[in-house]
């Protein structure tokens, strides 16, 4: 059972094998601060070797799913007298939250309503699953604030593709929910929040009847191999097929085919 930490600007939701996490931070759009961020890495953290969460979906209160980085915090910093390494550590530490949310060895479902700017449409990049509401709306506004989408830039990019995220990022394009396939931005388009809920459920069913164990793997070689050589991919590729296959979640999934019925991990 999974011990979760206490936390003020995340609610946390765990529904039997589901845990939801919720962005509460009204005060400033459920943006990125320093608080928050470091309470979702807390939380990713408390779970991340509990095979009994089978997913996590990421969601916001307050009608908006995140507003990207606290500029608040970042203006303070500049007056402060902020020093080039510090900024350099802060934006980084941004860098390993997002690769910590793609790293999860469970599914991850970003929910998205009201809007994801900036830095929150870069972390719902990060997500396995993104399902949108149709007016959502969406921009890269970091070059109008003269800052560059640092750390969201290369997912982005693994995203939506090298051109699209040059338009995206380079003119801060704005757009909604219904024009986010055109980006492959979304994986599903709702009309409204009772859409989005119906969308998580059917991929929950789906998630549930495949092996937890299978998908670590699966999200490891997914996210290794692109940055691997065919040969490394083959062997990377080869070790985790063969764990898994030896493993106990590997026998029963294999007894149950022979045998003709449901997995234990099936629900």
């Amino acid at each position: 059972m999974a011990n979760l930490p206490k936390t003020e600007k995340l609610d946390l939701e765990l529904n039997g094998s589901w845990l939801t996490v919720w962005f509460n931070s009204k005060e400033n759009r459920n943006a990125l601060s320093d608080q928050l961020t470091s309470e979702l890495s807390e939380t990713l953290a408390a779970v991340q070797d509990d095979r009994s969460v089978r997913g996590i979906t990421l969601r916001g209160r307050h009608s908006i799913f995140c507003a990207g980085g606290d500029l608040k915090s970042f203006s303070a910093s500049q007056g402060g007298g902020a020093t080039h390494e510090a900024m350099a550590t802060m934006n980084r530490g941004a860098g390993d939250l997002f690769d910590q949310i793609m790293g999860m060895p469970q599914v991850v479902i970003a929910l998205v309503e009201g809007a994801a700017i900036a830095g929150g449409l870069g972390l719902m990049c990060c997500a396995d699953v993104v399902a949108v509401t149709k007016d959502a709306k969406f921009s890269l506004t970091e070059t109008m604030i003269g800052i560059p989408p640092a750390q969201i830039a290369p997912i982005i990019v693994a995203r939506v593709g090298l051109p699209k995220a040059r338009l995206l990022m380079l003119t801060g394009a704005r757009f909604t929910g219904a024009e986010t396939p055109e980006y492959n931005i979304s994986d599903f388009v709702a009309d409204d929040v009772a859409g989005l809920e119906a969308i998580e459920k059917q991929i929950q069913k789906g998630v549930l009847k495949c092996a937890p164990g299978a998908i670590g793997a699966t999200k490891k070689i997914l996210m290794a191999t692109p940055h691997l050589d065919r040969d490394s991919q083959k062997d990377f590729a080869a070790e985790k097929f063969a764990t898994a296959l030896l493993s106990d979640e590997g026998k029963e999934g294999i007894a149950s085919f022979v045998q003709k019925r449901k997995p234990n991990w099936a629900k």
